[in-house]
């Protein structure tokens, strides 16, 4: 089983360790729609094919997180990730919700978005 962070945990990681992999285990509309800063995407049907090119070095810190503490993506992804050889896998089950709610801001991708009227 996986670490499970809480905000301030995941917070203190990334301040203490700019090496850390944040990945985000949602479909691609989700992470285009805003994202923790700095976080890659990685949907976690696909860890298992994504991680040897994304991650190749099996000893970085990572912490996988989704959208809630109802989701269960990020769970899934940390178990494959943990399964094929990484050590140091945690989960921040809070999610993009309990970031959110906290006042912390999400990432966008900058895109054209369909309808959009320039000024």
């Amino acid at each position: 089983m996986s670490k499970i962070l809480t905000r301030d945990e995941l917070q203190s990681r990334l301040k203490a360790n700019p090496a850390l992999v944040l990945l985000e285990a949602l479909p691609e509309k989700y992470y285009r729609d805003g994202h923790l800063p700095g976080a890659r995407h990685f949907p976690h049907d696909q860890a298992r094919t994504l991680a040897p090119t994304m991650l190749p070095d099996q000893k970085v810190e990572i912490v996988v997180y989704c959208a809630s503490r109802t989701c269960q993506n990020s769970h899934i992804a940390a178990k494959v990730l943990a399964q094929i050889g990484y050590r140091d896998v945690a989960v921040y089950a809070g999610g993009k919700q309990d970031w959110t709610e906290a006042g912390l801001s999400l990432e966008q991708e900058e895109q054209v978005r369909e309808g959009a009227v320039a000024g």
